[in-house]
């Protein structure tokens, strides 16, 4: 490593350090607040009950939350490959998902917003074949889309 490098690699913590950064699950960060302390809405559906699961899965259960989060979620199907038969072999699932955080004591929102993502899966196997590819393609996606939405609430501004 020449001296140059070295110089820069001492000197970058303390150039984050004077431009406000916080490490996220640092003292203060939004990750140690968020901890334990989100109370996610119940699922009305399976995919529902998928997403949440994921959320809680990154940012825990509580018992006396100070978050309340709500979600939205909206999916579309897709066809995408057809074969020279005229039947569609690929799909496209598409999800897009709505939340709002707020204050458990005031109701005041303190961060909101919508993730999109997409998965797709095959169905040129038996019909038993395809529904497993397609309920693995529904849970790939509330994954992703779980994993959005607590990328973007750690990244959110929370009150003091």
């Amino acid at each position: 490593m020449s001296w140059l490098n070295r110089r820069l690699f001492l000197i970058a913590p303390l150039a984050l350090a004077a431009c406000g950064f916080t490490p996220v699950y640092g003292p203060g960060g939004t990750g140690t607040k968020l901890r334990d302390n989100v109370l996610v809405a119940a699922p009305k559906d399976r995919n529902g009950y998928l997403l949440v699961r994921q959320i809680e899965e990154r940012l825990g259960r509580p018992s006396s939350p100070a978050y309340n989060l709500s979600l939205t979620l909206q999916t579309e199907t897709q066809g995408l490959g057809i074969d020279e038969d005229g039947n569609i072999d690929r799909y496209n699932l598409i999800g897009a998902a709505g939340y709002v955080l707020s204050d458990a004591a005031t109701g005041r929102e303190v961060s909101s917003g919508t993730v999109n993502s997409f998965t797709g899966y095959s169905a040129t196997g038996s019909t038993v074949e395809t529904l497993a590819s397609e309920r693995d393609a529904y849970e790939r996606l509330m994954v992703i889309l779980g994993d959005q939405i607590v990328t973007r609430l750690l990244s959110a501004q929370l009150p003091e």
